[in-house]
């Protein structure tokens, strides 16, 4: 999985469409191969990121769980920390 896309669901505060959008543009950069498209091929990439975001949107939606959602701050914490340990400061 790219590591540029983070987890999504079960957030306090919940996750924003800006943030959906975010996602979807780096998945659709992952797979392309194009951080940005050419000309030629630009509305298809926009589609498909939109496409992309709809759909995250709906499944983010539609799940569920009994987990108490996590704290942004409190895992991004975590993540530098890991990030740290692995790659040093």
């Amino acid at each position: 999985m790219c590591r540029n896309i983070k987890t999504l669901f079960n957030f306090e505060p919940p996750v924003t469409s800006e943030e959906i959008r975010a996602a979807s543009l780096q998945y659709v950069r992952k797979i392309s191969g194009f951080t940005k498209p050419s000309q030629a091929n630009e509305a298809a990439f926009d589609a498909a990121v939109e496409e992309i975001a709809g759909a995250s949107a709906r499944l983010l939606a539609a799940l569920e769980t009994n987990a108490a959602p996590k704290n942004r701050e409190e895992e991004a914490a975590k993540a530098r920390a890991q990030a740290a340990e692995r790659f040093g400061d």
